[in-house]
């Protein structure tokens, strides 16, 4: 390489307070799912004044900016939407408003994930800069929503629908400034209970609902801990995460009664089999429970609607593959050290581009995991100034490794 990595940390560090403007700017827009619009015009505003050379936002809202010509596209992404921010009086400061102090942000999106939109675009300004871009590549980074809602649902668009597919996407979720190679894929389960309602000063007229959810909800936390282990991603998990019924009354006996299956799947696991695992239940069998999948059909902050069903795979990269050894030369080269290789506990929008899709995908993000949805969630500036360095300089570690 012709550029000295050290050129890079120090630009990095450079804009550092441009960073922290730029995502104390977006933390102060709320922008949960589908509620992106104004987050979105702000990052675009950004990447067009620090140089980009194209930026457009899609049907489906999401934001791209492009960097240079080249026939191989290489992505970068970051999610643009963020959870709500719950019981405000466990927020030490405004949510939106935040808090800064000399090593980090805090507010909601610091860490999940505004943070990597703001390290992304202030790479993009270091690539721009020193020049670093190799000729016969363009670079996309992706402001992507819907995700907190669907992971993954803006990269089926922007693969199918777009016809953008990259040759690999590094994920800016938070890793710690850790290289992340997979993450265990998750599903949206749904178990219906029916019963016969009548009037609650005579239950033994009817047929119970809720009495006949009770004993799955003892087998199915049973369950979670019979789940399949992988040495790598670890073991499969589930939770029940709502419980609703249906009655005429708080005086009558309840004829419905369903629950959210928050289901996490391991290596090697299918949808097909975690499903069959609860009509297995000898619970769910007796109350012959209805066992489905969710579907998400939520229309985007344009009004788009794009389908799908709520399930996201699991994903592996391989230690060995290309895409994970640039960016681990590419820590080596900036740092001086070589990175923890990891993986995430949580869901990522890599369950649609290497789960669905097979493009490779790797993590690499500012922030913390246990930040993400948490009150008081920050971010550290030192951090940020690593990932914007990193970002500027793995594509060119990428073509000059796989050009041998």
């Amino acid at each position: 390489m012709s550029v000295d990595p050290k050129s890079i940390l120090k630009l990095a560090e450079q804009y550092k307070p441009e960073i922290s403007r730029f995502l104390r700017e977006m933390i102060a827009i709320p922008s949960e799912s589908c509620q992106e619009e104004a987050v979105c015009a702000l990052i675009k505003k950004e990447m067009e004044k620090v140089g980009f050379d194209r930026v457009e936002i899609d049907p489906m809202g999401n934001v791209l900016g492009f960097i240079g010509n080249g026939p191989r596209l290489i992505a970068l992404d970051a999610h643009v939407d963020t959870v709500g921010v719950g019981d405000r009086s466990q927020w030490n400061h405004d949510p939106f408003l935040g808090h800064e102090d000399e090593e980090t942000i805090t507010g909601r999106g610091a860490s999940d994930q505004e943070g990597g939109m703001a390290s992304m675009v202030y790479a993009g300004k270091i690539i721009k800069d020193l020049d670093l871009l190799p000729k016969d590549v363009t670079l996309m980074m992706a402001g992507t929503v819907q995700e907190e809602d669907c992971d993954g649902l803006c990269w089926l668009y922007i693969i199918n629908e777009g016809k953008l597919r990259p040759e690999f996407v590094v994920s800016t979720e938070p890793t710690s400034c850790n290289v992340y190679r997979g993450q265990r894929g998750r599903m949206e389960i749904q178990v219906g209970t029916k019963g016969v309602s009548c009037h609650g000063s005579a239950p033994e007229r009817g047929d119970n609902a809720i009495f006949k959810m009770g004993p799955i909800l003892n087998e199915l936390q049973a369950l979670h801990t019979n789940l399949r282990n992988d040495p790598f991603l670890g073991k499969g998990s589930l939770t029940v995460s709502e419980i609703g019924h249906c009655s005429p009354s708080r005086c009558a006996v309840a004829d419905g009664c369903w629950i959210s299956v928050d289901r996490r799947l391991t290596w090697g696991e299918t949808w097909e089999e975690a499903l069959q695992q609860i009509r297995n239940l000898p619970a769910v069998r007796t109350a012959g429970a209805e066992v489905t999948m969710y579907n998400y059909d939520k229309p985007s902050y344009t009004g788009l609607v794009y389908p799908t069903e709520c399930y996201f795979p699991a994903w592996v990269l391989e230690e060995s593959h290309p895409v994970c050894e640039t960016l681990v030369d590419t820590y080596s080269r900036l740092f001086g050290k070589q990175p923890l290789v990891d993986k995430w506990t949580f869901s990522t929008n890599g369950v649609s581009i290497m789960g669905r899709l097979g493009i490779p995908c790797v993590g690499f993000g500012p922030g913390h995991e246990d930040q993400a949805h948490a009150p008081n969630e920050k971010t550290w500036k030192s951090e940020l100034v690593q990932a914007a360095a990193m970002y500027a300089l793995i594509p060119a570690v990428y073509v000059e490794r796989t050009r041998g």
